[in-house]
């Protein structure tokens, strides 16, 4: 590879662009540009010349044709290896351009602005930059190219260092890294267009996904794993920020984003402590500091290396409440200045800033089986209550409806079969992920360290035999809570009436596997 003679730069992103045209025209090379990329550099007062000039083509359309020219595209992809490209090159007067400096119009940034009109979203489809990208990327064995200006610096340095010839190594890299922009850029493009259509599950689906860290192993020390985010979603669990604490890990991750989702389902003051990717514990109060202690209360042996998110700022006092028990990670919108300073105590405690969760209509769940995902719009139904209905003679109280809602929430988090125990302000006992819904009534039960006698129970499935509600109403059970539909409803409703409890049915039912 010879030594870089000519560059041509155009650029939407014109972060440190004055500097790197400066140092490269410093190195001899000439810059040749375009519209706004080469007003930017000749307002940093470094010589470059218009593409035009070059083409001896005027850019026309508006500026759609700029660069689409056997003169640039020529220049980009000759083969310097090849006698015959080079004999071609010189027949048609085109001289080689050496390194390609590009960057695509904001289309994502555009589509994301609500006031933008499909008209507008359409201009920003770049077509110059991605055939240039292309080009370059592909001829990289001659041509250097970079896409981000984060790379500007090392470019430098290694036209400095290497005699004008950046080291084939760093431009294998860089065509990767340029094939992946343009990938990513199809890809918003592609679901754009499929959103506009109305097509919740298109018939292809293309991923962006962008690595942001990788955790020392996987769900077991054996696996490796990765995290990653879909690059147009603003990052991991709503674009968390770790202000404290050491590496999160694989399990850390899969725990905290459903402790977080379970937490925004609430309107007061929630607490959620989550033990292997199942509510252990969920309390509701005034304060978080009092709800936290209601949600301990539930089952403080399981609370023991849990996951914790709270709804609201976490304040001193709770920070306070928490200072006894073990917890791997904290969960929260926003946090004190003083609460910050309880949890640096514990070093290795990960405190998390995080909004929020709100299901999006738009949005698409997908887990990996093998060869190939299973896709699902999220369990983001907002629960209508004044729809359920009461087949019972038995109508509940207002506490017990307050109580029954409480827990249909937190069943929804809650692995199936679900049955969840519990009051209008806690939980008091979980069974989860049990094969038979008799087995969740039974483990509810038995992991009730609080009051039974008066409580309620919430199914996120249909009891399909009535064996269930009658181990919940021995213990106590006054009202419970399901989404019916069993051929075996009349059943259930004949052993509630002769328990003498309350039962609701929502129609809806909340699996989760």
């Amino acid at each position: 590879m010879l030594p870089a003679q000519r560059a041509l730069l155009s650029v939407s992103d014109k972060s440190g662009l004055a500097d790197f045209a400066r140092g490269l025209h410093e190195l001899g090379i000439e810059l040749i540009s375009t519209g706004g990329t080469m007003k930017h550099i000749e307002e940093a007062e470094v010589p470059v010349a218009k593409v035009a000039s070059v083409t001896g083509s005027p850019e026309i359309l508006d500026g759609r044709v700029k660069t689409l020219h056997p003169t640039i595209h020529g220049g980009i992809l000759a083969d310097r290896g090849r006698a015959s490209h080079l004999a071609e090159l010189s027949e048609h007067g085109i001289r080689p351009i050496d390194l390609v400096v590009a960057n695509l119009y904001p289309f994502e940034e555009t589509i994301a602005n609500p006031s933008a009109t499909p008209a507008e979203c359409v201009e920003m489809i770049d077509i110059g930059g991605p055939c240039m990208l292309r080009a370059a990327a592909k001829n990289f064995s001659g041509v250097v190219v970079v896409v981000d200006p984060e790379d500007y610096p090392q470019i430098l340095v290694a036209l400095q260092e290497h005699g004008g010839v950046v080291p084939e190594e760093i431009r294998r890299r860089l065509a990767l890294k340029a094939f992946r922009h343009t990938q990513a850029y199809d890809t918003a493009i592609a679901n754009w267009l499929g959103a506009e259509e109305g097509n919740a599950f298109p018939e292809r689906v293309s991923l962006q996904l962008e690595r942001e860290f990788v955790p020392r192993y996987g769900e077991n020390p054996h696996q490796a794993s990765a995290i990653y985010s879909v690059a147009s979603e603003g990052g991991v669990l709503g674009g968390m920020r770790q202000i404290q604490g050491k590496e999160l890990s694989w399990n850390n991750m899969l725990d905290a984003d459903a402790t977080r989702k379970l937490a925004s389902l609430f309107e007061p003051p929630t607490v959620v402590i989550t033990k292997h990717n199942n509510p252990c514990g969920v309390g509701t109060a005034d304060t978080l500091e009092e709800a936290y202690r209601r949600a301990l209360a539930c089952d403080p042996v399981s609370a023991f290396g849990s996951i914790i998110a709270v709804n609201r700022p976490v304040d001193e006092t709770l920070a306070a409440a928490m200072a006894d028990l073990f917890v791997e990670v904290v969960i929260a919108p926003s946090y004190g200045d003083n609460a910050l300073a309880r949890y640096g105590k514990k070093k290795n405690l990960r405190v998390l800033e995080c909004p929020l969760y709100r299901a999006d209509a738009g949005d698409m769940e997908l887990r990996g089986i093998d060869g190939g995902f299973l896709a699902q719009t999220p369990d983001g139904l907002v629960e209508d209550t004044s729809a359920w209905t009461c087949p019972t003679e038995s109508q509940p109280t207002d506490d017990e409806q307050a109580a029954l809602e409480f827990n249909w929430l937190v069943c929804r988090y809650v692995k199936s079969n679900a049955i969840v125990v519990g009051n209008s302000q806690q939980t008091v006992g979980i069974g989860a992920g049990q094969m038979s819904r008799l087995d969740s009534c039974r483990l509810a039960l038995d992991k009730a360290v609080l009051e039974v006698n008066g409580a309620v129970a919430a199914s996120d499935a249909f009891f399909p035999f009535r064996d269930g509600l009658d181990v919940l109403a021995e213990a106590g059970i006054r009202a419970v809570v399901q989404p019916g539909g069993s051929k075996r409803d009349d059943e259930v409703i004949a052993a509630a009436n002769e328990h003498g409890m309350a039962m609701l049915f929502t129609g809806q039912r909340h699996f989760r596997h």
